[in-house]
């Protein structure tokens, strides 16, 4: 396995690193989305290799929604997860944005890699206007600390409905709330890489 053959592009830090961090995209994006660009940037600063690549669908094609299975998406996260397991003896932490932190999160409910701690940004509990389409089953059986990055303003679930989900899982979890952000994170007061980032190694040292 090779950072190409998971299309994935590495920030690497100055020294050592501590661990690493592997993340992947939403659902329209890719590995060149600004956020997750902006919270590799970070995890390097911060002594970490930062790994963020393409899922499956993405390799096949540019743009567009995701086209084909989950289960292809899961599998190519998985491969990500055990290449990450061959560049460190330390932690190795997973997630992404949306869509990719969900099949990240199911993954690791399955038991099929494992992580030491879990990053989700924009966990997309329901479709917009759908709250009874939750997407929820899996978390209780979710073993790793567990980080939720959310927007108050986020459509694809308010944060009382995050908390909710979060109780499920039976590892510690916490969210990180960035207020008046949207589903893309976007905000001109609040470092949200660097407030997701804390939030992990606080996770990670209480493990």
């Amino acid at each position: 396995m090779s950072l190409e053959q998971i299309a994935g592009v590495a920030h690497e830090p100055a020294g050592k690193p501590t661990g690493v961090v592997v993340l992947t995209h939403g659902a329209g994006g890719s590995r060149e989305s600004p956020l997750l660009q902006k919270i590799c940037e970070q995890w390097a600063a911060r002594g970490w290799l930062a790994v963020r690549y393409n899922l499956p669908y993405r390799r096949r094609r540019p743009k567009g929604p995701p086209s084909g299975s989950a289960a292809s998406d899961q599998a190519g996260i998985v491969e990500a997860i055990e290449f990450a397991h061959t560049l460190t003896k330390g932690p190795v932490i997973g997630g992404g944005h949306s869509y990719g932190g969900r099949m990240t999160s199911m993954v690791v409910a399955d038991a099929a890699a494992k992580v030491d701690a879990l990053t989700l940004f924009s966990y997309p509990l329901h479709p917009p206007g759908k709250p009874e389409r939750t997407r929820t089953d899996h978390l209780p059986r979710i073993d790793a600390p567990t980080v939720f990055t959310h927007g108050t303003a986020d459509p694809f679930g308010s944060i009382e409905e995050l908390s909710a989900a979060a109780a499920l899982i039976p590892a510690a979890s916490e969210i990180v709330e960035i207020t008046g952000a949207r589903h893309d994170l976007g905000s001109k007061t609040l470092d949200v890489p660097a407030l997701a980032i804390d939030a992990a190694l606080r996770l990670l040292s209480a493990s």
